[in-house]
């Protein structure tokens, strides 16, 4: 154990110095400097000192009024540093040593480099590899004694990052550091230490707390040091936003947030309601300010899993509190709010969190009879959708929707088509409003008379075009119309053709697709938007009626096949196809082999489908494909 020890002592004394043999005269000669200069009182300062030959590395820039900045050489040190942790380490022991000798460098200057570009970055990557302790120490010396100094690196857009980073440490709370490892094992037991490594980083976290209801009004209205409220907040609730903050300015719009979840400190739960007493106490701010507003949502939105109840009286008070305000004689103030850029965001993830008694009332008193016209606002239609989808499940849905219908042509011109996708979505759970839908959207696009009309449903739907509009057609009345090919397919028409495959009867989808031509279904399986329609209404067809829309694509396979999106049709067709069906799409493909196996998405298809199998071995191919089939059926009757 001993010689243990003295080999961790010399890894100490080297940390740093064995990846940059460049440091170590200055780590030595400097640092020691330093401590001579304070034993003699004469380090007044780090520029002072570093004007005598005595300064530390990390000391700060000239100037006494101006803001107090690393030196370049500092800059340089943590660049390396990041440098060096972008590399990883092989070992456990190389990595505490490292962390703890970087970390005694930033002790004493935490603040500056936190508020340095380079540092900040470098610290956030320090501090996911630190222990608990670690975090909680430099937590102690970014707030200063008091805690008073959060504020100032919570409101710099460097320093508002290091804290994020330094919070979500948070899950690892009831972790043992290494170091403590040793110690524990020298002492054989020795729990004050082991308690005091999780209390700092727990007491760190409260303080920050306490600074921020302390000033609420500032954090919540500051852009940075929103941020770290909002952060704050998921900790004390005992979840975290997936998000990377060790990577600033770095976001995938294409991932779903997803809240991952930890077992927080019972000391939280408190101040997450006394924080959210002082949310409440400012909620004029969050109504009319953009940046607060997005404060007040993420408390809104960790409550809702969390703390129910807590998050039932804050939409119960900020509801009362919109209400109350003065307005026109007559007119609902919720209305004037609902048509404000920052306060209707705020509004919608109230709607979206309230429960049936909320929302029968906000309908009943502020609402009634003006849902159309708030659905053509440019801003106010958003929370109509919220609305929409709140109440599917409750009674006050079906006047929401005989009201929103009766305007459902004025909504589709202006092209608010959100708030015809949700309904259209409400509609797939509440099956008695399913026809009424259908068809007041045949008269929408206007196509339900005369009857003939209804096949030419589909490409209306997918562009979003009335009957007249989409084969130009000068003549309203008569029965005829000129075949056109499939085109003009848009997002929105394809997201509401989705929805209405939901409904318990597609017939009349079903019919329009099968009275396309076979290149209108090559157009619409290699189309961007249009491939997820024809995947689902060939997925969500029984057996005959999939071989009925199969038999449209036969001499398209190989297009499909070598086309970016319609190859992930033709996989998903191949999936839910009988054993017969996959023969005749195998039958197919397989004289194409060469341009199959050389394109960039019909090789995959080719490998998927085991094709090669298929012209060699065709029996086996049969036997491993009916085996699957049989399992996959097998699993969908248990799902149901």
């Amino acid at each position: 154990m001993l010689a243990k020890m003295k080999e961790n002592n010399q890894w100490r004394e080297a940390g740093l110095k064995r990846k940059y043999p460049g440091d170590r005269a200055r780590m030595r000669g400097q640092v020691s400097g330093r401590r001579g200069a304070r034993e003699r009182g004469e380090d007044k300062g780090r520029n002072k000192g570093r004007e005598a030959g005595e300064g530390k590395r990390g000391g700060a820039g000239e100037g006494g009024g101006a803001k107090k900045r690393l030196d370049p050489l500092s800059v340089g040190y943590f660049r390396r540093v990041g440098e060096r942790l972008s590399e990883g380490f092989t070992e456990d022991e190389e990595k505490v040593l490292f962390v703890e000798n970087v970390l005694t460098e930033v002790k004493g200057q935490a603040a500056l480099v936190a508020m340095d570009v380079t540092g900040s970055v470098t610290l956030q990557s320090l501090l996911t590899l630190a222990s608990p302790g670690q975090v909680g120490e430099v937590l102690a010396e970014l707030g200063g004694e008091s805690g008073s100094d959060f504020k100032t690196v919570s409101c710099d857009k460097c320093g508002g990052h290091v804290l994020e980073s330094a919070l979500r440490q948070m899950p690892r709370w009831r972790e043992k550091s290494s170091s403590e490892e040793e110690k524990t094992a020298i002492t054989e037991g020795d729990s004050e230490t082991e308690g005091g490594d999780c209390g700092i980083l727990e007491a760190q976290v409260l303080s920050l707390c306490h600074v921020v209801m302390e000033h609420c009004a500032e954090f919540i209205r500051h852009t940075h040091g929103s941020h770290v409220a909002r952060t704050l907040i998921h900790v004390l609730a005992g979840c975290l936003d997936p998000t990377d903050t060790t990577r600033p300015g770095v976001k995938d719009r294409n991932v779903t947030t997803q809240l991952t979840y930890f077992e927080a400190p019972t000391s939280f739960w408190w101040e997450l309601k006394t924080l959210s007493t002082s949310l409440m106490d400012n909620v004029n701010l969050c109504v009319t300010d953009a940046v607060a507003s997005t404060v007040f949502q993420t408390m809104l939105t960790v409550c809702h899993r969390n703390r129910p109840k807590l998050c039932k009286l804050l939409t119960k008070g900020i509801v009362e509190y919109l209400t109350s305000l003065s307005s026109a004689p007559g007119v609902s103030p919720l209305l004037v709010f609902l048509k404000d850029q920052a306060s209707s965001r705020l509004i919608e993830i109230v709607l979206q969190l309230s429960h049936k008694a909320l929302l029968r009332d906000l309908y009943k008193n502020h609402l009634q009879g003006q849902l159309v016209t708030l659905a053509i606002h440019p801003i106010a239609n958003f929370p109509i959708q919220r609305l929409t989808a709140a109440s599917t499940n409750y009674k006050v849905f079906l006047k929401v929707f005989d009201e929103l219908v009766e305007g459902l042509e004025a909504i589709l011109a202006v092209g608010h088509m959100g708030v015809i996708v949700q309904l259209t979505d409400s509609c797939a759970e509440r099956e008695e409003k399913q026809g009424e839908m259908m068809q007041r959207l045949l008269s929408a696009f206007h196509c339900a008379e005369p009857a003939s009309r209804h096949t030419a449903c589909l490409p209306l739907f997918l562009s979003l075009l009335t009957h007249e509009v989409y084969y130009s057609s000068e003549a309203v009345e008569g029965n005829t119309q000129t075949e056109l090919p499939l085109s003009s397919i848009c997002y929105h028409g394809s997201r509401l053709v989705q929805s209405l495959t939901k409904f318990k009867d597609r017939s009349l989808l079903l019919n329009s697709l099968r009275s396309l031509t076979p290149a209108d279904h090559l157009t619409l399986g290699t189309d961007q938007s249009g491939s997820h329609v024809l995947q689902l209404l060939v997925t969500s067809s029984s057996d005959k009626g999939r071989g009925k829309i199969l038999r449209r694509l036969e001499g398209q396979y190989v297009q499909m096949a070598c086309s970016r999106y319609g190859s992930r049709v033709l996989e998903a067709v191949w999936n839910s196809a009988t054993v017969p069906q996959r023969q005749s799409i195998a039958k197919e493909l397989v004289p194409c082999e060469t341009q199959l196996r050389s394109g960039q998405f019909s090789r995959h298809v080719w490998a998927k489908f085991a094709l090669s199998h298929f012209v060699k071995r065709r029996a086996q191919w049969l036997e491993v494909q009916t085996g699957e089939s049989k399992k996959r059926k097998l699993f969908s009757d248990i799902l149901e």
